[in-house]
């Protein structure tokens, strides 16, 4: 059974850091591309970074977060990470650990990120 366990969602004032952890299990982590996603309130979840399966690869950043957040991930630990610093208000919202394995995509549970000004 697919697993993916986020945490590391808190409350932070504008300007600080935070860095989110997603547990993964099930499957045969070192071999998909892994992405995050994020949900703000009254908005559609968007893709926020994407990491290749090997590690150094490909990986990409939404347009919002690009230069502010860094994505990775420990093949050994079968563990995703997301290092997110400068936060902004517009940066609220849960954050989704997600997988696409052929014909199926799987998201773990979110983890709550509020910004406060």
């Amino acid at each position: 059974e697919v697993q993916l366990v986020e945490s590391g969602g808190a409350l932070v004032q504008a300007g600080g850091s935070l860095r989110l952890s997603c547990a993964a299990s099930g499957f045969s982590f070192r071999t998909y591309t892994m992405s995050w996603y994020r949900q703000g309130p009254g908005k559609e979840r968007e893709l926020v970074a994407t990491i290749a399966a090997v590690v150094p690869g490909q990986i990409r950043y939404g347009n919002s977060v690009r230069g502010r957040f860094t994505i990775s991930r420990d093949n050994a630990r079968n563990m995703l990470f997301l290092q997110m610093n400068r936060l902004k208000p517009g940066d609220t919202g849960g954050y989704y650990c997600s997988v696409r394995i052929p014909a199926a995509g799987f998201w773990g549970q979110g983890t709550q990120v509020t910004v406060h000004a």
